[in-house]
């Protein structure tokens, strides 16, 4: 009996399926989780780029005493249901390149600046980062204002 022991090479079949359960349930709960990560991670690109807008906002008040604003969401109007990233034409951005406000590469977001009408205002400004991450149709607002230096969000979870 010992002897038939020790020549036992390989795996028994329930080894095997108990082995390959453990991988899906671990499978099961990793990837849910992965995807939410990612999500959330892509949410950074509003929040670093609404950054450099408040920056460059206060600098351009800094020296020329009012703000710009009256900038249409760029560089795609309508963000629900659209997840994929854009390129950002800069030539088409014209009241982001006042400011010198230029993301690199390609974007997840639109952008827009709410202000007065003739697109400088003394009094603030509004940037919004608008984004559709997962495609549902539920866009999320993130905003920034001249007297409020923590980024808000409104809208879908991501």
């Amino acid at each position: 009996m010992a002897q038939h022991m020790s020549n036992r090479k390989g795996f028994t079949l329930v080894e095997l399926m108990i082995v390959v359960a453990i991988i899906g349930i671990l499978a099961a709960i990793a990837i849910p989780n992965f995807l939410n990560f990612r999500l959330k991670a892509k949410t950074s690109e509003a929040k670093s780029n609404l950054g450099a807008v408040r920056s460059t906002e206060v600098a351009y008040f800094a020296e020329w005493n009012w703000y710009v604003g009256g900038q249409a969401p760029v560089p795609v109007a309508d963000r629900s249901g659209n997840a994929q990233k854009v390129a950002w034409n800069a030539p088409a951005m014209y009241r982001f390149s006042i400011l010198g406000f230029a993301p690199e590469g390609n974007v997840y977001f639109s952008y827009s600046l709410d202000g007065a009408t003739d697109s400088y205002d003394a009094n603030g400004f509004t940037g919004h980062a608008i984004g559709d991450l997962d495609g549902d149709g539920q866009t999320s607002d993130f905003m920034v204002t001249n007297y409020l230096t923590e980024i808000s969000k409104s809208g879908a979870p991501y």
